[in-house]
Protein backbone atom coordinates (compact mmCIF):
# COMPACT_ATOMS: atom_id res chain seq x y z
CA UNK A 1 0.00 0.00 0.00
CA UNK A 2 2.70 2.48 0.99
CA UNK A 3 4.80 1.65 -2.08
CA UNK A 4 1.81 2.36 -4.31
CA UNK A 5 1.70 5.95 -3.08
CA UNK A 6 5.03 6.56 -4.82
CA UNK A 7 3.75 5.26 -8.17
CA UNK A 8 2.95 7.73 -10.96
CA UNK A 9 1.33 5.38 -13.44
CA UNK A 10 -0.90 7.32 -15.84
CA UNK A 11 0.58 10.66 -14.74
CA UNK A 12 2.14 13.29 -16.96
CA UNK A 13 5.11 15.24 -15.60
CA UNK A 14 7.18 18.16 -16.89
CA UNK A 15 10.78 18.76 -15.79
CA UNK A 16 12.71 21.88 -16.77
CA UNK A 17 16.47 21.51 -16.93
CA UNK A 18 15.87 17.79 -17.40
CA UNK A 19 19.23 16.99 -18.99
CA UNK A 20 21.30 18.65 -16.26
CA UNK A 21 23.24 16.97 -13.46
CA UNK A 22 20.36 16.71 -10.97
CA UNK A 23 17.70 17.05 -13.64
CA UNK A 24 18.63 13.68 -15.12
CA UNK A 25 18.30 11.91 -11.78
CA UNK A 26 14.97 13.55 -11.00
CA UNK A 27 13.60 12.84 -14.47
CA UNK A 28 14.64 9.20 -14.30
CA UNK A 29 12.91 8.82 -10.91
CA UNK A 30 9.63 10.08 -12.34
CA UNK A 31 9.93 7.85 -15.40
CA UNK A 32 10.75 4.76 -13.37
CA UNK A 33 7.73 5.47 -11.15
CA UNK A 34 5.53 5.20 -14.23
CA UNK A 35 5.07 8.80 -15.36
CA UNK A 36 5.22 10.03 -18.94
CA UNK A 37 7.81 12.79 -18.58
CA UNK A 38 8.25 15.84 -20.78
CA UNK A 39 11.95 16.69 -20.89
CA UNK A 40 12.63 20.41 -21.12
CA UNK A 41 15.90 22.24 -21.71
CA UNK A 42 17.57 24.72 -24.02
CA UNK A 43 20.00 22.26 -25.60
CA UNK A 44 17.99 20.02 -27.91
CA UNK A 45 21.01 17.79 -28.67
CA UNK A 46 21.34 16.88 -24.98
CA UNK A 47 17.62 16.25 -24.76
CA UNK A 48 17.72 13.97 -27.81
CA UNK A 49 20.49 11.87 -26.24
CA UNK A 50 18.68 11.66 -22.90
CA UNK A 51 15.34 10.88 -24.53
CA UNK A 52 16.92 8.07 -26.54
CA UNK A 53 18.59 6.68 -23.41
CA UNK A 54 15.31 6.58 -21.50
CA UNK A 55 13.31 5.12 -24.36
CA UNK A 56 15.86 2.35 -24.87
CA UNK A 57 15.06 1.34 -21.29
CA UNK A 58 11.35 1.28 -22.06
CA UNK A 59 10.57 4.50 -20.19
CA UNK A 60 7.93 6.95 -21.44
CA UNK A 61 9.10 10.44 -22.29
CA UNK A 62 9.18 13.17 -24.92
CA UNK A 63 11.31 16.28 -25.29
CA UNK A 64 10.35 19.94 -25.47
CA UNK A 65 13.35 22.15 -26.18
CA UNK A 66 12.87 25.80 -25.27
CA UNK A 67 14.14 28.38 -22.80
CA UNK A 68 11.92 28.69 -19.73
CA UNK A 69 12.78 32.40 -19.67
CA UNK A 70 10.97 32.78 -23.00
CA UNK A 71 7.63 33.35 -21.34
CA UNK A 72 5.63 33.53 -24.55
CA UNK A 73 7.02 30.13 -25.50
CA UNK A 74 6.17 28.78 -22.05
CA UNK A 75 2.57 30.01 -22.33
CA UNK A 76 2.24 28.61 -25.84
CA UNK A 77 3.54 25.21 -24.79
CA UNK A 78 1.13 24.75 -21.90
CA UNK A 79 -1.89 26.26 -23.66
CA UNK A 80 -4.46 23.60 -24.39
CA UNK A 81 -2.62 20.73 -22.72
CA UNK A 82 -5.08 18.13 -21.58
CA UNK A 83 -3.48 17.22 -18.28
CA UNK A 84 -0.37 17.74 -16.17
CA UNK A 85 0.02 15.95 -12.85
CA UNK A 86 3.52 17.09 -11.89
CA UNK A 87 5.46 20.26 -12.71
CA UNK A 88 9.12 20.38 -11.65
CA UNK A 89 10.70 23.83 -11.92
CA UNK A 90 14.40 23.05 -11.97
CA UNK A 91 16.04 25.20 -14.66
CA UNK A 92 18.21 28.23 -13.88
CA UNK A 93 20.41 30.43 -16.04
CA UNK A 94 23.39 32.30 -14.61
CA UNK A 95 26.91 33.35 -15.44
CA UNK A 96 29.33 32.98 -12.51
CA UNK A 97 31.16 36.25 -11.90
CA UNK A 98 33.08 37.78 -8.99
CA UNK A 99 31.36 40.47 -6.94
CA UNK A 100 33.10 43.39 -8.63
CA UNK A 101 32.13 42.19 -12.11
CA UNK A 102 28.42 41.66 -11.47
CA UNK A 103 25.93 43.83 -13.31
CA UNK A 104 22.23 44.36 -12.56
CA UNK A 105 21.41 42.34 -15.67
CA UNK A 106 23.12 39.31 -14.13
CA UNK A 107 20.70 39.41 -11.22
CA UNK A 108 17.76 40.03 -13.54
CA UNK A 109 18.63 37.07 -15.76
CA UNK A 110 19.06 34.66 -12.85
CA UNK A 111 15.90 35.86 -11.11
CA UNK A 112 13.92 35.57 -14.33
CA UNK A 113 15.07 32.01 -14.97
CA UNK A 114 14.66 30.76 -11.40
CA UNK A 115 11.69 32.70 -10.03
CA UNK A 116 9.69 34.39 -12.76
CA UNK A 117 9.99 31.31 -14.98
CA UNK A 118 8.66 29.10 -12.17
CA UNK A 119 5.77 31.49 -11.66
CA UNK A 120 4.98 31.71 -15.37
CA UNK A 121 5.20 27.95 -15.82
CA UNK A 122 2.95 27.35 -12.82
CA UNK A 123 0.40 29.88 -14.03
CA UNK A 124 0.50 28.68 -17.65
CA UNK A 125 0.17 25.04 -16.56
CA UNK A 126 -2.66 25.79 -14.13
CA UNK A 127 -5.53 24.64 -16.40
CA UNK A 128 -3.77 21.32 -17.02
CA UNK A 129 -2.92 20.96 -13.32
CA UNK A 130 -6.54 21.63 -12.43
CA UNK A 131 -7.68 18.89 -14.80
CA UNK A 132 -5.29 16.45 -13.17
CA UNK A 133 -6.45 17.46 -9.68
CA UNK A 134 -10.07 16.93 -10.67
CA UNK A 135 -9.31 13.55 -12.24
CA UNK A 136 -6.86 12.15 -9.70
CA UNK A 137 -7.59 14.10 -6.52
CA UNK A 138 -4.48 16.30 -6.61
CA UNK A 139 -1.65 17.71 -8.70
CA UNK A 140 1.86 18.70 -7.61
CA UNK A 141 4.38 21.47 -8.28
CA UNK A 142 7.95 21.01 -7.03
CA UNK A 143 10.37 23.94 -7.13
CA UNK A 144 14.08 23.14 -6.90
CA UNK A 145 15.77 25.58 -4.53
CA UNK A 146 19.18 25.33 -2.83
CA UNK A 147 20.75 25.29 0.62
CA UNK A 148 22.10 28.72 -0.33
CA UNK A 149 18.55 30.00 -0.15
CA UNK A 150 18.90 29.57 3.62
CA UNK A 151 22.60 30.08 4.42
CA UNK A 152 25.54 31.94 2.93
CA UNK A 153 28.47 30.11 1.33
CA UNK A 154 31.34 29.38 3.70
CA UNK A 155 34.09 31.40 2.02
CA UNK A 156 36.80 29.32 3.71
CA UNK A 157 35.85 26.38 1.50
CA UNK A 158 35.97 28.17 -1.83
CA UNK A 159 39.68 28.84 -2.26
CA UNK A 160 39.33 29.74 -5.94
CA UNK A 161 36.96 32.50 -7.15
CA UNK A 162 35.48 30.24 -9.82
CA UNK A 163 34.43 27.72 -7.14
CA UNK A 164 32.26 30.11 -5.15
CA UNK A 165 28.49 30.19 -5.37
CA UNK A 166 27.58 33.31 -7.42
CA UNK A 167 26.07 36.23 -5.52
CA UNK A 168 22.96 36.19 -7.71
CA UNK A 169 22.25 32.48 -7.14
CA UNK A 170 21.32 32.29 -3.44
CA UNK A 171 19.02 35.34 -3.45
CA UNK A 172 17.12 33.97 -6.45
CA UNK A 173 16.69 30.58 -4.79
CA UNK A 174 15.51 32.26 -1.58
CA UNK A 175 12.86 34.09 -3.58
CA UNK A 176 11.84 30.76 -5.10
CA UNK A 177 11.15 29.41 -1.59
CA UNK A 178 8.85 32.32 -0.85
CA UNK A 179 7.13 31.88 -4.21
CA UNK A 180 6.57 28.25 -3.22
CA UNK A 181 4.76 29.32 -0.05
CA UNK A 182 2.60 31.87 -1.85
CA UNK A 183 1.62 29.41 -4.58
CA UNK A 184 0.85 26.76 -1.97
CA UNK A 185 -1.50 29.13 -0.16
CA UNK A 186 -3.21 30.14 -3.39
CA UNK A 187 -3.59 26.69 -4.93
CA UNK A 188 -4.18 24.52 -1.87
CA UNK A 189 -7.98 24.85 -2.03
CA UNK A 190 -7.81 23.48 -5.58
CA UNK A 191 -5.90 20.37 -4.42
CA UNK A 192 -2.69 21.50 -6.12
CA UNK A 193 0.21 21.07 -3.72
CA UNK A 194 3.35 23.17 -4.05
CA UNK A 195 6.59 22.25 -2.29
CA UNK A 196 10.29 22.94 -2.67
CA UNK A 197 13.22 20.55 -2.74
CA UNK A 198 16.38 22.06 -1.25
CA UNK A 199 19.55 20.26 -2.38
CA UNK A 200 22.89 20.70 -0.67
CA UNK A 201 26.35 19.84 -2.07
CA UNK A 202 25.73 17.72 -5.17
CA UNK A 203 28.68 18.64 -7.40
CA UNK A 204 29.23 16.97 -10.73
CA UNK A 205 31.63 14.00 -10.52
CA UNK A 206 34.15 15.95 -12.55
CA UNK A 207 34.54 18.44 -9.69
CA UNK A 208 36.06 15.83 -7.40
CA UNK A 209 38.25 14.54 -10.21
CA UNK A 210 39.56 18.00 -11.12
CA UNK A 211 40.06 19.31 -7.59
CA UNK A 212 40.04 16.59 -4.90
CA UNK A 213 41.06 19.04 -2.17
CA UNK A 214 38.05 21.23 -2.87
CA UNK A 215 35.77 18.19 -2.86
CA UNK A 216 37.18 17.14 0.54
CA UNK A 217 36.52 20.61 1.97
CA UNK A 218 32.93 20.48 0.76
CA UNK A 219 32.42 16.99 2.18
CA UNK A 220 33.90 17.94 5.55
CA UNK A 221 31.34 20.74 5.91
CA UNK A 222 28.46 18.22 6.01
CA UNK A 223 27.39 16.20 9.04
CA UNK A 224 27.69 13.00 7.01
CA UNK A 225 31.21 13.85 5.90
CA UNK A 226 30.60 13.23 2.21
CA UNK A 227 29.16 14.78 -0.92
CA UNK A 228 25.76 13.93 -2.29
CA UNK A 229 25.40 11.80 -5.39
CA UNK A 230 22.83 12.78 -7.99
CA UNK A 231 20.82 9.58 -7.45
CA UNK A 232 20.26 10.60 -3.82
CA UNK A 233 18.03 13.46 -4.93
CA UNK A 234 15.75 11.07 -6.84
CA UNK A 235 13.76 9.59 -3.95
CA UNK A 236 13.12 12.94 -2.18
CA UNK A 237 11.92 14.40 -5.48
CA UNK A 238 9.65 11.41 -6.09
CA UNK A 239 8.26 11.79 -2.56
CA UNK A 240 7.21 15.40 -3.23
CA UNK A 241 5.98 14.60 -6.74
CA UNK A 242 3.76 11.72 -5.64
CA UNK A 243 0.82 11.11 -3.34
CA UNK A 244 3.27 9.85 -0.71
CA UNK A 245 3.53 13.49 0.45
CA UNK A 246 -0.23 14.11 0.28
CA UNK A 247 -0.39 16.23 3.46
CA UNK A 248 2.55 18.47 2.57
CA UNK A 249 2.31 21.84 0.87
CA UNK A 250 4.31 25.04 1.22
CA UNK A 251 7.18 23.00 2.65
CA UNK A 252 10.89 22.94 1.91
CA UNK A 253 12.47 19.48 2.03
CA UNK A 254 16.20 19.86 2.66
CA UNK A 255 18.59 17.20 1.35
CA UNK A 256 22.05 18.48 2.23
CA UNK A 257 23.83 15.89 4.38
CA UNK A 258 23.21 18.11 7.40
CA UNK A 259 25.11 21.13 5.99
CA UNK A 260 22.56 23.72 7.15
CA UNK A 261 22.00 22.16 10.58
CA UNK A 262 25.34 22.97 12.21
Amino acid sequence: MIAELFRLDGCVAFVSGAAGHLGRAMTRALCEAGAHVILNGRDDAKLVDFEDELKREGLACERAAFDMSDFERVRAFFAGRERLDVLVNNAITMTPKPLVALEPDDFATTYASAVTAAFEASRAALPALRKAAQAAGEARIVNIASMYAAVAPDKRIYAKPEQASPFHYGPAKAALLQLTRHLAAELGPEKIRVNALVPGPFPRPQVAADDPAFARRLAARTMLGRLGEAEEIAAPLLFLASKASSYMTGAALTVDGGWTQW
